[in-house]
């Protein structure tokens, strides 16, 4: 009896290993990585503090790193001129001279005209004299009234000396840093600013994120943020604005969210690397 040659299963599979391999391709899961994303930390408010009227720097109170609380004079400018103003204005709201004299001229006429009246109604004095009685008692109480309109006049004159000496001092708008100084005693001031402030209790974290995963980053969720500084801890942040727009150009879109910062461990300024619980192929 012959027997049957088989061939080495090296020899005969060779041909359907391309298929082997497409099938394994199909079949098995794909192996994904987490995108982890470049970032940058920024101050979530920064302001450039200046004056509104033009002026010369007396004295600068603060220095580029100082903190500042809000409401805190910053810069002083000269104000010789508007303390006198105010100095004026003040007197002249508490004056009670012309005030007391109209209400003492009010009430004389008002006795008098009360006199005539009785006097009239036991015909003792014409009607004339009467008539005269009553002008006065109207001319004395519209004498009043314009003295009291005049002294508030005034006092709207004092408060506007009053802010106008107010505009002379250069506070801080909120609680922050002192980044940058730009102005120094006895300089000459006018559209320029003096200051500028950034708050750093809370930051801003600002991603660029590829346009291939747009749709998968929701607002609220919250990530872990990583500053590229030695020594500070990651931290998690709150997604506050996802771009709606792709732009063109990169082909990517902008994410923005918010970090607490209260005790300032986390340096504004320093690049950063977060993880969006994305998956790249």
């Amino acid at each position: 009896m012959q027997r049957l040659r088989l061939a080495p299963p090296a020899a005969a599979g060779w041909h359907a290993r391309p298929l082997l391999a497409l099938l394994l391709w199909l079949v098995l899961p794909a192996q994904v990585s987490a995108l982890t994303l470049g970032c940058l930390i920024t101050p979530a408010r920064v302001a450039e503090i200046g004056t509104p009227q033009a002026g010369v720097v007396d004295q600068m109170l603060v220095d580029r790193g100082d903190s500042v609380r809000q409401g805190q004079p910053l810069a002083l400018l000269q104000a010789a001129g508007e303390r006198a103003s105010v100095r004026t204005a003040d007197a002249r709201a508490k004056a009670q001279a012309a005030v007391s004299a109209a209400q003492a001229t009010l009430a004389l006429a008002r006795q008098k005209a009360q006199r005539a009246e009785s006097l009239h109604t036991e015909q003792f004095i014409s009607d004339i004299a009467l008539d005269q009685a009553r002008t006065e008692l109207s001319v004395a109480g519209q004498a009043l009234k314009q003295a009291e309109d005049q002294r508030a006049v005034y006092q709207a004159e004092s408060a506007q000396a009053l802010a106008q000496l107010n505009q002379r001092a250069l506070r801080s708008p909120f609680d922050g840093v002192v980044i940058d100084r730009m102005a120094q005693p006895g300089e000459r001031v006018e559209l320029q600013p003096l200051l500028r402030i950034a708050d750093v209790a809370r930051l801003r974290v600002e991603v660029v994120v590829p346009a291939s995963q747009f749709g998968q980053v929701r607002t609220g969720a919250r990530h872990a943020v990583k500053a590229e500084v030695p020594g500070v801890p990651a931290r998690e942040a709150t997604v506050t604005q996802v771009d709606q727009v792709i732009d063109a150009a990169s082909n990517t879109f902008r994410v923005r969210l918010a970090l607490d910062n209260a005790d300032r461990a986390v340096p504004a300024g320093a690049r950063c690397q977060i993880d969006l619980g994305l998956k790249s192929p």
